[in-house]
């Protein structure tokens, strides 16, 4: 498996995130389960807190929607 590390890893993360964002958004038939799976579990694997998981989501959900969420 290939190693990331400083910005690429950032770019990994984020983009795994808007990923998983995006298929839990899809209607049922189109939203490919296993692969929204494995991608969380790629990322807990590479997110070292809460606190950077949160960070993340945030990242996310303004790159799928365009707005920051609401809280």
């Amino acid at each position: 498996m290939a190693e990331f590390s400083g910005r690429d890893l950032h770019l990994v993360k984020k983009a795994l995130a808007i990923a998983v964002l995006a298929i839990e958004r899809m209607p049922g038939p189109f939203q490919s389960g296993s692969d929204m799976t494995d991608m969380k579990e790629l990322l807990d694997q590479l997110i070292e807190s809460d606190v950077e998981l949160e960070h993340y989501a945030v990242a996310a959900h303004i790159a799928v929607t365009g707005e920051a969420p609401q809280r």
